[in-house]
Formats: C-alpha cells, sequence, structure tokens
C-alpha cells in the first residue's frame, strides 16, 4: 500500500493510539483500503463502532475510545474512503460508494452486532447503513447528523461552508465546530485547506444531493433503538435539518439537545459524550436480540 501524507498531528494522533494499545487495520473494500482503529475493551457491552464526518478522521476519536473501552468488549473507529489513512481508488466518489464501501469494510471489520454511532457525515452513513442492514445493529446513535433531506438552496448553502480555502476561511469553519472554540485553533487552521482540498472531501460535496440519502419512510422505520443528539451550540447544520429529523425519526428514538455540545461533541466533551453511548449501549437487549431484515 503506498504511503499517505498527513499532517504531523494526524501521524502523532496514531502513534499515540496504537500505542495505547489501539490497533491499525485495514480491509479491502470497491473504493480502496479502508483503515480503522480497533480497540479491545475490558467491558462486557457490545461492540461500539464510530464514524465521522467529512474531511475529518478517526483520529479525534482517540479520547473517546480510551473511555468506551472500559465497558465495551470492542471499540472500532472507521476512517471513510479517502479521509484519514483510508485510501480512494476508482471512480469518483459518490454517496452510493461511500455507503457500499463503509458496508463492506464494516462486514469484514465487524462480524458481530453493534453499536453504531455516527457524527456528521459518517451519521448519514450510519443511518443508511441502519436502515439496509438493520439485523447488523442492536441501537443506533446519530449526534449532529447529515442525511437530512434538503432543497436545492440549502443543500448550495451548505456546500458553501465547506469552502475552506484560506487560513481565515478555516478559523471560521472550525469555530463553527465547536460550542467553545478552543485556544489552539489558530495553530491548526493552516492544516484544514489541504485537508478539505482532499479528493474524496470535494467529489462528495460535488455529488451531494438528497438522491443517495434513506427515504422518509425508511428513516420512520427504523425498528431497532435511536438515540439522537443535537447540541444547543449545533452551528454547522440548520435548525430545518433537525427539524427534518424530529419529524421523521421513528417515535420511539430518543431526542436530546444537550447544553454543551456543538456539532462535533467528541471534540467538546469527549467524556460526557461516552458516557451517554455508554448508557445507551448498557440499555439495550442482547446482541441476539436485533431489529430483523424485511
Amino acid at each position: 500500500m503506498r504511503p499517505i501524507v498527513l499532517p504531523l498531528v494526524e501521524r502523532l494522533g496514531r502513534f499515540a493510539l496504537n500505542r495505547s494499545g489501539t490497533r491499525s487495520v485495514w480491509v479491502d473494500t470497491p473504493a480502496g483500503k479502508l483503515h480503522a482503529y480497533d480497540a479491545k475493551g475490558s467491558g462486557t457491552g457490545p461492540t461500539i463502532v464510530l464514524l465521522h464526518g467529512i474531511g475529518a478522521s478517526a483520529t479525534p476519536f482517540g479520547p473517546m475510545i480510551a473511555r468506551l473501552r472500559r465497558t465495551a468488549r470492542r471499540v472500532v473507529a472507521v476512517e471513510l474512503p479517502g479521509h484519514g489513512f483510508s485510501e480512494l481508488h476508482g471512480d469518483a466518489l459518490t454517496g452510493e460508494g461511500l455507503f457500499n464501501a463503509v458496508a463492506t469494510g464494516l462486514g469484514k471489520l465487524v462480524p458481530e452486532p453493534m453499536v453504531l454511532m455516527g457524527n456528521s457525515l459518517g451519521g448519514a452513513v450510519s443511518l443508511h447503513y441502519a436502515a439496509t442492514h438493520p439485523e447488523r445493529v442492536l441501537g443506533l446513535v446519530l449526534v449532529s447528523p447529515a442525511g437530512a433531506h434538503a432543497t436545492a438552496d440549502e443543500w448550495e448553502a451548505l456546500k458553501s461552508r465547506f469552502a475552506v480555502d484560506s487560513r481565515a476561511s478555516a478559523r471560521e469553519f472550525l469555530g463553527l465546530l465547536y460550542h467553545r472554540t478552543p485556544w489552539f485553533i489558530p495553530l491548526l487552521a493552516h492544516e484544514l485547506p489541504a485537508s478539505f482540498a482532499r479528493r474524496a472531501v470535494r467529489e462528495l460535496l460535488d455529488s451531494a444531493s438528497n438522491d443517495h440519502l434513506p427515504p422518509p419512510d425508511s428513516v420512520m422505520s427504523l425498528a431497532m433503538p435511536v438515540l439522537f443528539l443535537w447540541g444547543k451550540s449545533e452551528r454547522l447544520l440548520p435548525p430545518s435539518h433537525f427539524a427534518w429529523f424530529k419529524k421523521h425519526l421513528p417515535p420511539t428514538a430518543v431526542v436530546e439537545e444537550p447544553e454543551g455540545f456543538g456539532h462535533c461533541p467528541h471534540l467538546d466533551s469527549p467524556g460526557r459524550l461516552a458516557r451517554r453511548i455508554a448508557t445507551f449501549a448498557a440499555s439495550l437487549p442482547p446482541d441476539g436480540n436485533v431489529a430483523k431484515s424485511a
């Protein structure tokens, strides 16, 4: 596999995770080799899988992985095609190609039933996977997820927020992700334009539409327990997306608006988010009682 050149902070993050006992693993998918962090837990709870958002990676899940390992048997954080240390080969990456690659990767990485958590674009991928592979998902956690159906104007407005091509626009974008922007953000801003210039990010943004999203009726018919978290400090996604989810999620879904959570609460409050996911996982039925596919 050819080497991937990434910012120093990303490589140091992987080094720290590997040193802590979290393995780096790769699996073949139609889009290329997917990289994932795989951590054996000391708990008895179900396997927890984490999916990140567009332009990001799984490395920032490190503090959550450390906490979730205490209660789960296993924690896996997958990097989307063309993100982090994952490869991207072949044709342009569309929503359909993204979902197919992640589904293939999850099938190889995690044969056991799982609790699936997705943030942002990872939320849309998690939602799609739960709708199409319900027998594999014990419980679904959606954290400020993408995936709401939107008008053409809403799509264009959202895509414009990802036009990060300078240090100034990077600082502005990063400020949208946090409940309270950390002091060190200006030190990282210079690396963000290169991340958003990556092929996977450009192609996913170019192809983003309602076409590859689960239809509303499939969202409403999700049979597994669903925990939906939309922070009070969400600033990246519009309120209309939150309204769409509240309208179309199944009536059994638990919807919460935590104080102190921005778009990426694993950055704001990894401990609080990990505790909420662990509590949700502990409330689920045994592994054998997963939702049955249609």
